[in-house]
C-alpha cells in the first residue's frame, strides 16, 4: 500500500499482469480483461481515471436481471420534501446507539441527510450506518456515487475487488463508485458515518500559499494489495442504483481479481497524519486550511463537497478569540465527533453526536465556550484528545425522515445560545 493519485499495479500471483499492453489475446492462469472507468474515457489526462482488472470471472457473469428490494433507511436526493416536516433551523444530535439487532453494511446503512441530485451527479449524502453482523456470501456497490466512511466506534473490514482495507476510529476509508466489495466485522459492533460523495471524485485540495507540505500528504494515503476470493459458492449482490436497492444472484465470489493496474481503486487514510496549520500569531483562519479531501464542483474554488477535520494542535495566537467566531456561509455543514470534546461546544455535542448547520444560517461557539474564550489568558494551548470532521456543500442538505424522527435529535439544541448577554455599552471604549 503507498501513495495517492497515481497509477498502481499489484498481483497476487506472479505474472497475472500483463507486462506492456493493457488486453492481450490471452491471460497468463485463463483470467479476464476487464476495465473499470470512473471518469469519460475523453477526459483530460490529470483527472482521468481507470483500473484495468485481471479476473476468475467477468463481473457481467450473473444469474439473472436485478430486481429491487427494500431500501429499508437509505435515501437519495433528491428527496421528497414531504419526508420530513421538521421546520428550518440548526440541529443536534446526541450518538445514537448501536441495534441489538443483526446488520450487515447494508441493511445498517441510514441516511440522515441528502443534498443536490444523484442523476445528474451534484451533490452529497450523509449517512449513519451500524454493523453488527459480517457480510458473508453478499457483496454491494453504489452507482450513485463513492463511499467516503468515517470509523467512530469499532473495526471495519473492507474487502474489495481491488484487496482489504481495515479502518478504526481516527481512520477514512474512501470505495469508488462501482467497486464492488463486501465489510465483515472484526471485533465489536461498529458505528460509521458515510458520505456519498455524487459529483466529481474526491482528491487532494490545491494548497494554495501553504505550498507543497503540509495538510493530507500524498504519501499517507494507502492502495490495497491484490487479494482474490476464488469461491463457487451461490451468493448475492446488491447495487444501489438511481437512489433504489437492487439485487441479483451471482455464482460465486465478485471479489476475484488476482492483479490489477491503474488509478481508479480505493484507499485508507489515518486522520492522525494530518499536519494542520494555523495563526502563528493573531486572528482565527478559516476552516478550509482543514480540508482533507475535496470534491471540486464546476466553480473553481467552491466544492461540491469537502472532508474537512479537526485534530489535536496548538492554539497559540495572541488577543484572539480562538474558538470559531460565529458565522453564516453559503456552506451546509455536517459535522460529527468522532472522539474528545469538541472545543466550540463542549456540553452536548458527545462522540458519535453529529449536527447539521445549513446554509446561510447562523451558528458559533455556545454560551460556555464564548465565555471561557474571552476570560482564557492567552498562552500557548494544545488541544488534544479530539477529533472532529466535517462533510461541507454548497447545497442544502434535508433531512431525512429518519433522522428526523429519532429521540436523539435534541429539541432544546438552540438554547445553547440563549444565555448570551447583550454586552454592548457606548460609555465603554476598551475592551
Amino acid at each position: 500500500m503507498s501513495g495517492f493519485g497515481n497509477s498502481f499495479e499489484t498481483e497476487a500471483l506472479e505474472g497475472a499482469l500483463p507486462i506492456g499492453r493493457n488486453s492481450p489475446q490471452k491471460i497468463n492462469y485463463g483470467l479476464y480483461a476487464e476495465q473499470l472507468s470512473g471518469s469519460p474515457f475523453t477526459a483530460p489526462q490529470a483527472v482521468n481515471e481507470r483500473s484495468w482488472l485481471y479476473r476468475i470471472r467477468p463481473t457481467v457473469k450473473h444469474s439473472g436481471r436485478y430486481r429491487k428490494v427494500d431500501r429499508r433507511f437509505i435515501r437519495t436526493a433528491p428527496m421528497a420534501r414531504e419526508e420530513s416536516d421538521l421546520p428550518l433551523g440548526q440541529y443536534r444530535w446526541t450518538a445514537l446507539p448501536i441495534p441489538a439487532e443483526e446488520l450487515t453494511f447494508v441493511t445498517g446503512l441510514r441516511t440522515l441527510t441528502t443534498a443536490g441530485d444523484a442523476d445528474s451527479q451534484a451533490g452529497m449524502a450523509a449517512h449513519l450506518v451500524f454493523v453488527t453482523k459480517s457480510m458473508e456470501n453478499e457483496y454491494f456497490f453504489s452507482a450513485d456515487g463513492e463511499f467516503l466512511v468515517v470509523a467512530q466506534e469499532g473495526r471495519l473490514r473492507f474487502r474489495t475487488e481491488f484487496g482489504c482495507i481495515d479502518i478504526a476510529p481516527g481512520e477514512i476509508c474512501v470505495i469508488p463508485r462501482g467497486v464492488v466489495f463486501k465489510v465483515e466485522l472484526p471485533g465489536t459492533p461498529a458505528r460509521a458515518f458515510v458520505c456519498e460523495n455524487y459529483g466529481a471524485t474526491f482528491t487532494l485540495p490545491d494548497r494554495g500559499p501553504i505550498g507543497a507540505n503540509c495538510l493530507a500528504n500524498p504519501r499517507d494515503f494507502l492502495t490495497p494489495v491484490a487479494a482474490y476470493e476464488d469461491k463457487e459458492e451461490a451468493s448475492l449482490l446488491y447495487v444501489k442504483w438511481g437512489g433504489d436497492l437492487h439485487v441479483t444472484e451471482i455464482g460465486g465470489s465478485p471479489l476475484d481479481v488476482v492483479a490489477w493496474h491503474g488509478n481508479y481503486a480505493p484507499y485508507k487514510y489515518d486522520l492522525r497524519h494530518f499536519s494542520p496549520v494555523g495563526p502563528i500569531l493573531f486572528d482565527h483562519p478559516d476552516p478550509s486550511i482543514f480540508t482533507v479531501l475535496t470534491s471540486p464542483s464546476g466553480t473553481p474554488g467552491t466544492a461540491n463537497v469537502d472532508f474537512v477535520i479537526f485534530p489535536e494542535r496548538w492554539m497559540v495566537a495572541e488577543n484572539t478569540f480562538r474558538p470559531p467566531w460565529y458565522h453564516r456561509n453559503i456552506m451546509s455543514e455536517f459535522m460529527a465527533l468522532i472522539y474528545g470534546v469538541y472545543d466550540a461546544k463542549p456540553e452536548g455535542f458527545v462522540p458519535g453526536g453529529f449536527s447539521l448547520h445549513n446554509l446561510m444560517l447562523p451558528h458559533g461557539p455556545d454560551a460556555q465556550a464564548f465565555e471561557q474564550a474571552v476570560h482564557a489568558e492567552l498562552k500557548p494551548v494544545k488541544l488534544e484528545n479530539t477529533l472532529a470532521f466535517m462533510f461541507e456543500t454548497r447545497l442544502a442538505q434535508r433531512v431525512t425522515g429518519y433522522a428526523a424522527g429519532v429521540p436523539q435529535l435534541q429539541a432544546d439544541y438552540i438554547a445553547c445560545w440563549a444565555s448570551l448577554e447583550k454586552r454592548f455599552d457606548p460609555t465603554l471604549r476598551n475592551a
